[in-house]
């Protein structure tokens, strides 16, 4: 920064691009102002603006210019191709120049008898395109599309779909294979509904041991074994 800019008091809360420069020059010594300034107007990375209008750079800025000039650089991709890249690790997927080269999706949850509080843990959180639930999954458009109508696939507001979608959408298909589809489905939506509303109303309203999510934990893995305890005493007689 010359002599004349002034720093303000946010200035000390991020990296101005000669830092961010100094941190890259060691491995990309020909990378300029000029270039971060391009690869912002592409979208590819968005650093803050202080009142003055100065950029500030996070670490995480830094990491991701580092991507994209390494991408340039060794895997020679277009800049269409890292947008896309990124975008997918923004979502939660594995770095798509991997040895596979595609980001990976998330593999569905494991399919224990009776899960402990340990697999209501929250997931790393993963946002997943309906092709890429899709393929995650191995259903078909026709049963995504009745899963959704049904509600037992909800996408958020951006219309990305999360990692348990995925769980979600194996147990649907291995239920049609026994004949049962979406719409019978539906009881499983409105039990499960109802279910989270009560936890949510005990954690409001109830003090407990532990986190919250700890509690949030115990209380699902104890309304999952209630479940399976009435399910399989109905089934006994």
């Amino acid at each position: 920064m010359s002599a004349g800019h002034r720093e303000g008091p946010g200035m000390r809360n991020g990296l101005t691009i000669g830092q961010v420069l100094d941190q890259l020059r060691d491995d990309f010594p020909d990378v300029t102002s000029s270039k971060v300034r391009f690869l912002e107007t592409q979208g590819l990375v968005t650093p803050e603006r202080t009142a003055a209008g100065y950029r500030l750079f996070s670490s995480e800025d830094v990491e991701r210019l580092r991507y994209v000039l390494t991408a340039q650089r060794d895997r020679f991709w277009p800049l269409k191709v890292i947008r896309d890249a990124l975008d997918a690790l923004d979502r939660g997927l594995s770095d798509p120049g991997g040895e596979s080269g595609r980001p990976q999706l998330p593999a569905p949850g494991a399919d224990p008898a009776l899960p402990g509080p340990e697999g209501f843990v929250p997931r790393a959180r993963v946002r997943l395109t309906g092709p890429e639930l899709r393929q995650a999954s191995g259903i078909d458009k026709p049963l995504f599309s009745a899963l959704e109508s049904f509600g037992l696939l909800r996408a958020d507001g951006a219309g990305y779909f999360s990692a348990e979608a995925v769980d979600v959408a194996v147990a649907a298909k291995r239920l049609a294979e026994h004949g049962l589809e979406p719409r019978h489905l539906r009881p499983f939506r409105t039990a499960a509904d109802r279910e989270i509303g009560l936890v949510d109303q005990v954690l409001a309203t109830r003090r407990g041991n532990g986190s919250r999510e700890e509690r949030t934990a115990e209380i699902l893995s104890a309304c999952v074994a209630l479940h399976v305890a009435l399910v399989r005493s109905g089934l006994d007689h």
